[in-house]
C-alpha cells in the first residue's frame, strides 16, 4: 500500500469524525471537540471549553453514533470489496447472499409481537439471527444438485432465498397493518442510538470480521487469476472462499441488525478505491475500511441535516447516491466484457 493513500484514508476518517461531532442541530466548535476527545484519554487532562451541556451532547449522544457508523461503515465496504474478490463479480454485494431480505424478516417477526418484546432490545438479536439464516440457507441450496458450490450457484441460490423471505415479510406486514410503519423504518436504516448498547453489540463481530478478512487479503489477488491457476500457485481456491463469505456475512449481519438496512456502501467505497489506486486487494481492504467507516459517518451526517428539523432516513440518502453509481459501474463492466 503506497502511504500517500493511507495517510488520506486517515485524515479523512479523522475529518469524518470531527464533522459527524461537531455538525447538527446544535453545533459545537471543532477545535472543542477535539480536545474534548483527547480529555477522555486515561491520563490526559485538557479544558476544551465546552459547556456541560455540550460536553454532555458530544460524549452521550454523538459520539456512539459516530463510533457506531465507524462500525457498520466499515463492515459494509469491507464485505463488499471481499464478496466482489470472491465471488469476481463487480456487482457483488454484502446483501447478495440474503442478508438483507434475512434481517428484514426476523426483525419483522419480532416486531409484530408487540412492543413489549421489542422494547427489551431484541430487534437487534432478531436481525443478526434472521440474516446468519438466510445465509446457512443459501449455503446449503448452493450446493443443491452437486458437491460444489460454485459463485454463480451462491448467486442464484441468494436471489432465490431473499425472494422468498421477502415474501413471507410481505405475508407479515399485510397480516399486522398496524406494525407497518415500524418496520418500514428500520428498513429505510437508521444510525439513532441511546448509548454504547449497539457499538458493544457489533464490536466484537467487526473485530472478528476484520481480522479474517485482512489476513485473507493476499489469497483474494491470487483468486482473481482463476480457480486453476490458483491451485498451481499451491491456494485451495474454495476453502479460502467459503471462510471469505463466511467472515463478510457475519460482519455485515451484525451491521444491518443495529443499523437497518442501508445498502450500496459495499459497491460505492470500493469501486471508487479501485479506480484510484488499482485492483490489488492488499491496498484495497484496508483501505475500503477505513474509507468505508468515514464515508457513512460523513452520509449520516447528511442524513441529519439536509432535512432541517426531520431526519432522512440514511438508507434512502446511500440509495440516491449508490444508484447512478451501481449504473454506472454496470456500464463499465459490458464495456470492459465487450
Amino acid at each position: 500500500m503506497r502511504p500517500v493513500w493511507l495517510a488520506a484514508a486517515v485524515l479523512s476518517l479523522l475529518a469524518a469524525v470531527i464533522a459527524g461531532l461537531a455538525l447538527g442541530s446544535v453545533r459545537l466548535p471543532p477545535a472543542g471537540v477535539a480536545v474534548e476527545l483527547l480529555d477522555l484519554l486515561p491520563g490526559v487532562h485538557l479544558n476544551s471549553g465546552l459547556s456541560e451541556r455540550e460536553a454532555a451532547i458530544l460524549t452521550e449522544l454523538r459520539l456512539p453514533r459516530v463510533v457506531l457508523g465507524l462500525l457498520v461503515g466499515a463492515m459494509l465496504a469491507l464485505a463488499g470489496a471481499a464478496y466482489q474478490g470472491a465471488f469476481r463479480n463487480p456487482l457483488a454485494d454484502p446483501h447478495l447472499l440474503g442478508v438483507a431480505a434475512g434481517a428484514g424478516l426476523g426483525v419483522t417477526a419480532m416486531i409484530v409481537l408487540g412492543a413489549e418484546v421489542t422494547a427489551q432490545g431484541a430487534v437487534p438479536a432478531a436481525a443478526f439471527a434472521g440474516a446468519l439464516c438466510a445465509v446457512a440457507l443459501t449455503w446449503l441450496l448452493g450446493a443443491a444438485g452437486g458437491r460444489d458450490r460454485s459463485p454463480a450457484a451462491l448467486i442464484l441460490a441468494g436471489v432465490a432465498v431473499s425472494s422468498f423471505l421477502s415474501a413471507v415479510q410481505t405475508y407479515l406486514l399485510q397480516r399486522h397493518v398496524d406494525s407497518l410503519q415500524q418496520v418500514y423504518s428500520w428498513l429505510l436504516g437508521r444510525l439513532g442510538t441511546a448509548g454504547w448498547r449497539d457499538v458493544l453489540v457489533v464490536l466484537p463481530y467487526a473485530l472478528v470480521t476484520a481480522v479474517i478478512v485482512l489476513s485473507r487479503r493476499r489469497e483474494l489477488d491470487v483468486l482473481t487469476v482463476g480457480d486453476a491457476e490458483a491451485r498451481s500457485l499451491g491456494l485451495h481456491p474454495q476453502r479460502s472462499r467459503y471462510l471469505l463469505i463466511i467472515a463478510a456475512s457475519l460482519g455485515t449481519a451484525a451491521a444491518v441488525s443495529v443499523s437497518g438496512l442501508i445498502g450500496f456502501v459495499g459497491i460505492i467505497v470500493p469501486h471508487t478505491i479501485r479506480l484510484l489506486t488499482g485492483p490489488s486487494y492488499r491496498s484495497l481492504l484496508p483501505l475500503s475500511l477505513l474509507f468505508g467507516a468515514a464515508f457513512l459517518v460523513l452520509t449520516d451526517l447528511l442524513a441529519r441535516t439536509a432535512g432541517g428539523a426531520a431526519e432522512i432516513p440514511i438508507g434512502v440518502v446511500t440509495a440516491f447516491l449508490g444508484a447512478p453509481f451501481f449504473i454506472l459501474v454496470l456500464r463499465t463492466s459490458r464495456a470492459v466484457q465487450t
